[in-house]
């Protein structure tokens, strides 16, 4: 299997910030909100839908989840995992819970139900899926749809640690607000890449009992869904 080229998205420059974009009201982030987003046709078009191939192999179907959790005081959160170190493919990086679509699946929803359930240990019960966006080409060969889901708050976790290092949760406001994502661009093996990132201070105890901050790097393909979804909730209703 192809490996991805060795790159370092901290150290490339910032291009811009969208300080000029509104970010998505408070409001339009609750749960009965997004499940009209997506009962009611929208007019808007993806911002990223691929990225340049570094892979040589077959594409392969996949399905990530986006799993909004419903927290009530902190309000809506987005559940995203930290990759182990020795995966094939975006090694150590940010990512929803997902992967191939399996012959078994019957769609890709069951395909990200069950990745969710195999990597996080999220079981389908405490989950509830609203919708979909546009599939997103990884450089990779994977021909991904992320599918959108809200999630009980008393939702019960276990990491894989065969294929997770962490989860988290990152509140869906800063997510939605353009004024957290960063574009990039850079010259690269002769060629330009472009991306978006949203780097996320997270608060934590430490095994001492101190409180300590740690950056959860967003970026790439992660990063890129996320703005989609920006796009979408920014819509105005079809006609």
């Amino acid at each position: 299997m192809s490996k991805p080229p060795s790159i370092d998205p901290r150290a490339a420059p910032i291009h811009r910030v969208d300080h000029d974009l509104p970010a998505v009201p408070w409001a339009q982030l609750q749960p009965q909100a997004l499940r009209q987003r997506f009962a009611q046709e929208r007019v808007w078009t993806p911002e990223v839908v691929r990225e340049p191939q570094f892979s040589s192999r077959a594409p392969a179907e996949a399905a990530v989840l986006v799993p909004i959790v419903m927290r009530d005081e902190e309000g809506p959160t987005v559940l995203l995992t930290q990759r182990t170190a020795h995966l094939s493919t975006h090694s150590g990086q940010i990512a929803f819970p997902g992967g191939k679509v399996d012959a078994e699946d019957a769609d890709v929803q069951a395909t990200a139900l069950r990745e969710a359930h195999e990597e996080v240990g999220l079981h389908p019960r405490h989950v509830q899926v609203i919708g979909q966006l546009p599939q997103y080409i990884t450089g990779s060969a994977f021909w991904v749809t992320p599918v959108i889901a809200l999630v009980s708050p008393d939702l019960e976790l276990q990491a894989n640690p065969d294929e997770v290092d962490a989860v988290f949760e990152v509140p869906l406001a800063f997510l939605m607000d353009p004024a957290n994502h960063r574009q990039h661009r850079m010259q690269w093996q002769g060629a330009e890449r472009q991306w978006f990132s949203m780097p996320y201070l997270e608060n934590i105890r430490t095994d001492s009992g101190e409180q300590a901050q740690v950056e959860r790097y967003i970026w790439g393909a992660t990063a890129a869904m996320l703005r989609n979804f920006y796009r979408l909730l920014m819509a105005h209703p079809a006609g």
